[in-house]
């Protein structure tokens, strides 16, 4: 593999951390997803869970 230099415009136009902040975002709006399903998930009065192995979970409170 041989690199291929870059033109001074090109390196002025790089920007190195918009993969860092793309994926801060990404990180942010799962586990914001996550914690909403978890505490609807737990917080519900009745409910019924499946997870993948074919373990199942219902209750009742």
């Amino acid at each position: 593999m041989h690199p291929i230099p870059l033109t001074p415009q090109e390196l002025e136009e790089h920007k190195p951390g918009e993969a860092i902040s793309l994926a801060t975002v990404m990180l942010i709006f799962t586990i914001a997803i996550l914690a909403i399903a978890a505490y609807k998930l737990f917080f519900s009065n009745e409910g019924k869970v499946t997870l993948p192995g074919g373990y199942k979970f219902e209750w009742d409170k």
